[in-house]
């Protein structure tokens, strides 16, 4: 059923998740719901030294909230810090650099974070699309220690801060792509058969959905959500994506237009008035499988998903320096 997937995704991929699909959304959006101060609150957006990521940042910022940019790249980190400065005024912006592939430095980064900072709205932006099997210095498959592992980390050393905030929200970034995909526990890091990037992208993004829906389970006092920005033209799609950069790049929403509703997510007080879990495309619910895609796993598998991924999470914390 890959193939039947696969078209249903690419066909409501050119008529929802394009700009077009964008601006038709957008007619119904409230300005109003983004026009919010954030002065006094604390954000931390993954990812932030550009694309989705350093335009959400800087759209909280010229709200007045405090914002924390993780960054992988100091020089390009800096560049981006600067340059929300700058446009927004806002002065209250910090720079971290961790690697977010990287386990053990997401745990130091946690625990020295929450020794000095207080935290409101967590945004885990940070991912990638590496197309040849590659490992970490860790040994792990980087898709995997970059969009799933250390999401979970992240998300799970920062709770006992979130869980102390006032209003307390998760954002987490995913992908339509994950909706080619059934969640498969039985090979986490990709190691058999053929290596497909995109598809092991995909299924990251697939188990990013899985994890909010858990999270929300277990956390009832934080309000999370996981969300598709559509094919927005950012350097990560130029970059991993160039056959589809250029047949699609007429077609990409701004980056502006791809963190929309990420901003909306983390700032609109709409957005908590829905249930925690779900899964968000324009400001929207929508379903998190497609039609006749039988891409539904039973609970088992998304408990053993968790299971497996706090083995992992702890296996790094008890060699973590610091």
């Amino acid at each position: 059923m890959s193939w039947y997937r696969n078209t249903v995704w690419f066909v409501k991929g050119l008529r929802e998740y394009t700009r077009g699909g964008y601006e038709s959304a957008s007619r119904r959006f409230n300005p109003a719901d983004v026009e919010v101060d954030v002065a006094g609150r604390s954000f931390l957006v993954t990812g932030a030294n550009s694309g989705i990521g350093k335009d959400t940042a800087k759209e909280i910022a010229r709200r007045g909230g405090t914002v924390h940019l993780v960054c992988r790249n100091k020089e390009r980190a800096e560049v981006a810090k600067e340059e929300i400065v700058t446009e927004t005024g806002n002065q209250n912006i910090f720079l971290h650099i961790v690697d977010i592939s990287n386990p053990k430095e997401i745990w130091k980064f946690a625990e020295k974070f929450q020794n000095e900072h207080k935290l409101n709205v967590l945004i885990n932006n940070a991912g990638c699309m590496v197309n040849n099997r590659e490992l970490t210095e860790d040994g792990l498959e980087k898709n995997f220690a970059t969009n799933t592992l250390g999401t979970y980390i992240m998300t799970t050393a920062l709770m006992p801060l979130l869980e102390k905030a006032a209003d307390a929200r998760v954002i987490t970034v995913s992908s339509g792509g994950m909706l080619v995909q059934k969640l498969n526990v039985s090979d986490l890091q990709s190691g058999n058969g053929p290596f497909d990037g995109t598809m092991v992208y995909a299924q990251n993004k697939r188990q990013q959905v899985v994890l909010t829906e858990q999270w929300a389970k277990t956390y009832r006092n934080i309000h999370f959500s996981v969300m598709h920005p559509g094919w927005a033209d950012t350097p990560a799609v130029r970059s991993s994506m160039p056959d589809f950069y250029e047949r699609m790049k007429n077609s990409l929403r701004t980056e502006a237009q791809g963190a929309d509703t990420v901003l909306w997510l983390a700032v609109s007080p709409e957005a908590t008035k829905l249930p925690s879990g779900l899964f968000f495309q324009d400001r929207q619910p929508v379903p998190t499988h497609l039609p006749l895609a039988y891409t539904h796993s039973p609970p088992e598998d998304e408990e053993k998903l968790m299971e497996m991924l706090e083995e992992f999470s702890q296996k790094f914390k008890s060699v973590s320096p610091g």
